[in-house]
């Protein structure tokens, strides 16, 4: 008997961990160097790492500020198709709301920071379409 299970594709899911972080009616957003889209801070959570541990790490390397870590909320898991990723990925993103310390600034990869309103959004990519989408409807 065969095993047709080797067939079936295996969808790659790239796990992360960003930060939703509100003044208003606007979201900060940030974008890469390369990259033609805003995306919302945070990153790919590394092997061994809780979700709560990337954001902390992912926002201190990429916006040069500190999460008050009594502050740090979980708000939800959204997933879908990564943006520029391969053959389909799809991006579970785990998203925090936190207070922070220090002055937002863009470092490393990140070659912008906006504040983005929700007339704006066409200008990020599509995950951060929709979890704006969702967060302003709440």
């Amino acid at each position: 008997m065969e095993d047709r299970d080797t067939d079936i594709p295996t969808l790659k899911v790239i796990e992360t961990a960003n930060w939703i972080l509100r003044d208003g009616d606007k979201i900060l957003s940030v974008r890469s160097h390369g990259r033609d889209r805003f995306y919302l801070p945070g990153g790919k959570i590394d092997p061994g790492e809780t979700a709560r541990e990337a954001i902390i790490r992912e926002v201190a390397e990429e916006l040069g500020v500190t999460l008050i870590d009594d502050s740090i909320r979980e708000i939800g898991t959204f997933s879908g198709r990564g943006h520029n990723q391969p053959d389909g990925a799809i991006v579970r993103m785990t998203c925090f709301s936190a207070d922070y310390h220090g002055t937002l600034a863009p470092a490393r990869e990140i070659a912008e920071l906006r504040w983005l309103t929700q007339r704006e959004r066409d200008l990020m990519a599509p995950m951060g379409q929709k979890i704006t989408a969702a967060l302003f409807d709440i």
